[in-house]
């Protein structure tokens, strides 16, 4: 490879492949070097640098300075093997260049030769990877902006399930056979769209990722094919799917004048069609948003006809009553209705007929009077009331506003007080009850040398059967959040304590 030739290839590739002359004179470099130790008659390593200017180059041969001790101590030991063709001691280079140090790199140039016909072929292959490898980072550093977004291209090739899409400007993504819609069949030349997630360092260079399954997908369709989506006007506020069957997507206008789900069927179904067809013929259940969590379950079902709705705001749960001729259509085929609705509300939901769900209300309205019975010794009518009115501790029965007590059709100021100053002295007897059971208890030794153990909180868990030091270590956070001075984190940093002379 000559002076001109040189030249040439990097304008020709630089202005083909859209990529600056350094990377081109780099790959280059790489190239002559490596041809250059192809033809060196032992594993000598060399460098090369290019005049960018006229083209001429120079050749270093390159050696790695290390100690002497190194060298002379190592031979043998196998650990450590030292090799003149590429090292050099640090006695002997300091004699070509004074400055230098262990570690430094010390080149001296040696002269350039005629590489022959099968070096040349050689330099020409590595100048070709670096070329793509080039390539692949400039095009990975264009897509890094549009993660997140939407992109669309042609079915380049199918190999081994996984299906690599041309995006165009030789960029390529790939969508492997596990996000690919369910029983899709891609051929080569098909048009599709995908989600891009992420780009991933392979060997060969970055890998632009792409995903059909995401419900992402699912909104940017509907971005590109609803203006009033595209323009704000229409918000999208969440997206469940089941790849390839059925999908649900829950929409709110910022217009009074725009009906959202309306604008987002289309005329004749015809923007709810379009996205349907480019995820294989998924079915798409357009669902109003709502600001009540309740009416957005309810939005979400359809089209079940709910009855009523139960809701569990501690555990995060609703239980939905529907009829009994309603239920498989609630639940859907393989639950399918409501496990997208589900994910689309941000609710667990219990589906159950208004048998079921009367049934269970009675069985905790039983279970709850019950224990106001035995904690006030009220009448079980009077308990019931409670019971069904929400009132399920003797805190909220002990504190709540009498007037909230009073809203109870059946109860009057006498009963109300009554309950109240009952409800008052149970919560005193259990208080004296557990300070007593504090006092009785002995903690041992070990459990107060437990870092972060108090006099005080060593008496707690003592009162609640936790001893000694091991009795601590045994716990899990859950069984200690019933103390009412141990949080989720303290307890936690107890247990860990207590724990540490496992590891010692």
């Amino acid at each position: 490879m000559d002076n001109k030739e040189i030249l040439m290839v990097v304008d020709v590739v630089s202005a083909e492949k859209g990529l600056e002359p350094a990377i081109i004179f780099n790959a280059i470099e790489l190239a002559l070097a490596a041809a250059r130790k192809k033809i060196a008659v032992d594993d000598a390593e060399f460098r090369v640098e290019i005049d960018t200017a006229t083209g001429d180059y120079d050749t270093y041969q390159v050696w790695q300075v290390v100690a002497d001790e190194d060298s002379d101590n190592a031979a043998g030991e196998g650990e450590f093997l030292f090799d003149s063709t590429t090292m050099i001691r640090l006695s002997d280079a300091v004699q070509k260049q004074a400055d230098i140090a262990v570690g430094d790199l010390l080149e001296e140039q040696v002269e350039k030769v005629d590489f022959g016909r099968i070096a040349s072929q050689q330099a020409k292959q590595v100048i070709v990877q670096k070329v793509r490898e080039a390539e692949r980072m400039k095009v990975a550093k264009q897509f890094e902006s549009r993660i997140g977004q939407m992109l669309s291209g042609q079915v380049k090739r199918v190999d081994r399930g996984n299906v690599v899409i041309d995006l165009g400007g030789g960029a390529e993504g790939v969508i492997t056979r596990d996000k690919l819609i369910p029983r899709e069949n891609m051929r080569v030349g098909d048009r599709a769209v995908a989600f891009l997630t992420g780009i991933s360092e392979e060997v060969r260079g970055p890998q632009l990722l792409l995903v059909r399954t995401a419900p992402e997908l699912l909104v940017e369709l509907f971005r590109r094919e609803v203006p009033e989506v595209s323009e704000g006007m229409v918000e999208i506020v969440g997206a469940a799917r089941d790849p390839g069957v059925r999908a649900k997507i829950a929409v709110r206008s910022h217009e009074t004048r725009i009906d959202p789900i309306g604008a987002c069927v289309g005329m004749h179904g015809t923007r709810v069609q379009s996205v349907s067809n480019e995820l294989a013929g998924e079915r798409v259940d357009i669902v109003l948003a709502d600001d009540n969590p309740g009416q957005f379950v309810i939005n979400a079902l359809s089209p079940a006809k709910i009855v009523s709705i139960a809701v569990d705001e501690e555990s995060h749960t609703m239980d939905v009553a529907v009829d009994e001729d309603q239920l498989s259509l609630a639940i859907g085929r393989g639950g399918q209705n409501v496990r997208l609705a589900s994910d689309l509300t941000g609710w667990s939901l219990n589906m159950m007929s208004v048998q079921e769900i009367e049934q269970k209300q009675e069985a905790e309205v039983l279970e709850m009077s019950a224990k106001l019975v035995a904690q006030l010794d009220i009448d079980q009518d009077v308990a019931e009331i409670l019971a069904m009115e929400g009132f399920t501790n003797l805190e909220e029965i002990a504190f709540v506003p009498i007037s909230e007590l009073l809203e109870i059709e059946e109860f009057d100021e006498e009963l109300v007080d009554e309950l109240r100053r009952r409800a008052q002295d149970a919560l005193l007897t259990q208080e004296i009850s557990l300070e007593e059971s504090v006092d009785k208890a002995e903690p041992a030794e070990d459990l107060l040398e437990v870092e972060g153990v108090t006099p005080r909180l060593a008496l707690m868990l003592a009162a609640n059967g936790i001893i000694s030091r091991e009795d601590l270590a045994d716990q899990a956070v859950d069984d200690l959040l019933d103390i009412d001075e141990l949080d989720e984190e303290l307890a936690g940093k107890l247990i860990m304590a207590a724990r540490a002379i496992w590891f010692e």
